[in-house]
């Protein structure tokens, strides 16, 4: 079995947690609010902002072993730029405050979860961020187009509300089969390991941030 099996099979428990925020079935089923829809894009943006800055210290402390991993980062750090800018244009174009959103202060499991994958690229193994990655990705391909298809049909919002959405649900298809590639030539199992864990942890952080969304909707 390929280690992209393995790593999708050690962490469905805590995938499961994630999947049971209720906010999945409430936006599934067109009854997420406006200012349930704008609190998600705010604790959006606050972890998306990372993501380059997170990709640059993941590439930055890689061992020479590991520098075909390294070309890959360049790779994902041209991909992702900017997209927190594309959330600050969804809120405005809900009529949302955005800049007000970007002055904010993000809720704990959010604030935690970028903390949590700083900490392992500085103090544990680098290749941990690609736990997270493993959680953002996946979750995006299961849910987001639809979701985003839902929302809209249910607020009337203009398709300029969803580029985040719409764009991560169609993008991270193909992500997903080049993160495929990238974690089955990861043959040390300290790094596997490294990813694992991170990810476990992650899949909670994120599910607690989609809990504490439901909560300031």
């Amino acid at each position: 079995m390929d280690f992209f099996t393995r790593l999708q099979e050690r962490t469905a428990e805590e995938r499961e947690y994630l999947r049971t925020a209720p906010i999945f079935d409430v936006a599934l089923q067109g009854r997420l609010s406006l200012n349930g829809y704008l609190a998600f894009l705010g604790q959006a943006y606050h972890h998306v902002k990372h993501t380059v800055p997170l990709l640059m210290a993941c590439g930055a402390r890689l061992p020479e072993r590991l520098e075909w991993l390294r070309e890959a980062i360049a790779e994902y750090i041209e991909e992702e730029y900017g997209h927190q800018e594309w959330i600050l244009n969804d809120i405005r174009a809900c009529g949302g405050d955005a800049e007000a959103v970007r002055r904010a202060t993000p809720n704990l499991p959010t604030e935690l979860m970028v903390s949590y994958v700083y900490d392992r690229i500085a103090r544990h193994n680098p290749v941990s961020f690609f736990g997270m990655v493993n959680v953002l990705e996946g979750t995006s391909v299961s849910v987001a187009t639809l979701a985003a298809q839902k929302i809209r049909e249910s607020l009337g919002l203009p398709a300029e509300a969803f580029s985040y959405l719409t764009s991560h649900g169609s993008l991270d298809i193909e992500h997903i089969e080049f993160f495929r590639n990238l974690m089955n030539r990861l043959d040390a199992a300290e790094d596997q390991e490294a990813v694992v864990h991170t990810a476990r942890v992650i899949y909670r952080l994120y599910g607690d941030m989609f809990r504490s969304v439901m909560l300031s909707a």
